[in-house]
């Protein structure tokens, strides 16, 4: 982390988990867990179905609500979809675009998260931008390269202004839900490559500035070690931020 330059961020991503009901529990146990953090914002991504609830509970506290998808478009026959302006309405703060589950289960692809990203910022959403690779990319040695891509490709025709509000978080997918962990080397010389493809495309203010997180299964255990590293700016936690106590816990990590 690097509080000089930029905020760390602790945005937990609880994926299809949790109803309304145990939504308002969970959310009232991390506010009594988490208490007043002091140097880094607490986010939580919850289903579309608990943000009402969310934003009740979340009410009187540091804690933002975010959505874990969005449609692109503002209205229209797109059964099942949610918009922008329906999140915004609801008090949503952060919305997650191009998880890696988004794109291999559901057809994300790098043109919908640039579409998105666009949408969701004429929104007034901040978006959490996924990238990341997977194992085979990463065993073929091309991993700056395909992350270099997404990034380029995510952020075709998004301007310097509009950046400062985009956070990104590196999710290596063969460390999503599977026990394992990129090490806390591997973890900073990705994020720091992030960093670099952000100074060539905008400049080195702006790829100071902005907040890039780790998401590949930080836990309550490897939290400490992962933030340590200068270029890790937070988490996007995925089965940690269900769990009030170890959520807490990677949020006190951030706080050190």
């Amino acid at each position: 982390m690097n509080r000089r330059y930029r905020k760390t961020i602790i945005a937990g991503n609880w994926k299809m988990n949790k109803t309304p009901a145990e939504a308002k529990t969970l959310i009232a146990d991390i506010k009594t867990a988490v208490g007043k953090q002091k140097w880094c914002d607490v986010v939580l991504c919850v289903p579309f179905v608990d943000i009402a609830n969310a934003v009740k509970a979340a009410k009187d506290s540091r804690i933002a609500i975010g959505a874990e998808n969005m449609h692109f478009e503002k209205s229209g026959a797109f059964t099942g979809e949610i918009s922008a302006d329906m999140l915004k309405e609801l008090g949503v703060k952060y919305v997650i675009i191009g998880h890696s589950e988004r794109r291999q289960y559901f057809a994300e692809t790098d043109n919908t998260v640039n579409l998105k990203i666009k949408a969701a910022l004429e929104a007034g959403l901040r978006p959490i931008v996924c990238v990341g690779e997977t194992l085979e990319q990463r065993e073929a040695g091309i991993t700056e390269e395909h992350i270099a891509m997404q990034i380029k490709l995510a952020l075709a025709g998004i301007t310097a202004e509009q950046l400062r509000k985009i956070v990104i978080a590196y999710e290596p997918i063969w460390a999503i839900g599977t026990g394992k962990t990129a090490t806390s080397e591997q973890a900073q010389e990705v994020c720091a490559h992030i960093r670099t493809v952000i100074r060539n495309l905008y400049g080195a203010r702006l790829a100071r500035a902005i907040t890039v997180q780790y998401g590949g299964s930080m836990n309550a255990k490897n939290a400490a070690e992962l933030l340590a590293q200068p270029d890790v700016d937070g988490g996007l936690i995925g089965g940690a931020s269900l769990k009030a106590g170890d959520f807490a816990l990677i949020v006190e990590a951030a706080n050190q």
